[in-house]
């Protein structure tokens, strides 16, 4: 049995692309996509023409709009390869307007109902921001699924389990890149490695809170550097993965032993219950200054792709 094969056994596993292509050979469960992933999916020949055909069947309406239906096109393409869920994300630079947020996110979800998807289905992507967790509580309440991304503290779980959001995606990869750069030459990648990795440390602590508090906001593992990370997380409810690392577990036969446990006795030391208002959120955030950083960086990250796909958008518009 090869080690996605295991991994299937313990956690729920989620592909991490827009590729829809490539996806039926890996046989996720789920499919998560961000602006940075769709954009390299349209920069290749394959999906040249679905942007196209896209665009020249919505040229007159605003970029925005036009940006949506893209999206929802590939979520679309996505939900006829895999079962479950796509995770379509809201435009990164409404990170800190919650209105604007909660008014995209219905939007996109009205796309997906007018092409016949059940909003069950799919899972509206939003930046872990304040602005962004009161945006989902609000969605949530309506029975809009949302997937709050850009996760790095132990504050911004805590206050997506408050706001009842049905999953979060915590950041192993980054948290770990972040660690790396600021120990430089000091860096034992073997002494911090698998459970003592500090994006593995940091999905596990939330992972047992969520468990010991009997909170339902399911934990998706996300941005992996390695597999090592991958497997030192097993039994997280789910695990987005991309297609090179779903690669690498299907070429591996190494066994592994199941991380995180299935019932309450394995769910680590007990953790007293904590709640924020928005002032202690922003405070304990402004303290943890790999959050702060790391979320600040990938907002501005996603939204320099999303700036990108818009000129796409605009340039075909235009030539059309």
């Amino acid at each position: 049995m090869n080690q996605l094969q295991q991994l299937k056994q313990a956690s729920t596993v989620v592909a991490d692309t827009g590729d829809f292509l490539q996806l039926a050979r890996f046989a996720p469960q789920d499919a998560t996509t961000n602006p940075s992933l769709i954009l390299k999916a349209v920069l290749q020949s394959d999906y040249a023409p679905l942007l196209a055909d896209t665009v020249a069947a919505h040229k007159s309406a605003a970029l925005d709009d036009i940006v949506d239906q893209v999206l929802v096109r590939f979520g679309l393409e996505i939900l006829k390869v895999v079962p479950g869920r796509v995770s379509t994300e809201v435009d990164a630079r409404l990170s800190f307007d919650r209105a604007a947020t909660v008014a995209r996110a219905r939007r996109l979800i009205a796309l997906y109902e007018a092409a016949g998807v059940k909003r069950e289905r799919v899972l509206i992507k939003i930046a872990a921001t304040w602005e962004g967790i009161e945006a989902a509580r609000e969605l949530e309440a309506d029975g809009i699924f949302c997937n709050l991304t850009l996760l790095f503290a132990f504050c911004q779980a805590v206050a997506c389990a408050d706001a009842k959001v049905r999953l979060i995606s915590p950041f192993v990869g980054r948290i770990y890149d972040w660690h790396k750069k600021s120990l430089g030459a000091s860096w034992d990648e073997a002494a911090r490695s698998l459970s003592n990795d500090p994006g593995v440390q940091s999905v596990t602590r939330i992972y047992q809170y969520y468990k010991q508090h009997g909170i339902a906001t399911q934990v998706m593992g996300a941005s992996f550097r390695n597999t090592g990370q991958i497997t030192a997380l097993s039994g997280c409810d789910l695990l987005t993965i991309s297609p090179d690392l779903l690669a690498r577990l299907e070429a591996s036969e190494e066994p592994f032993e199941r991380a995180l446990g299935a019932d309450t006795a394995d769910h680590g030391a007990p953790q007293a219950a904590i709640t924020y208002d928005e002032a202690a959120f922003r405070y304990a955030l402004n303290e943890d200054a790999m959050a702060s950083e790391k979320l600040a960086e990938g907002i501005r990250g996603f939204a320099v792709d999303a700036g990108k796909l818009d000129k796409m958008i605009e340039d075909l518009r235009q030539a059309a």
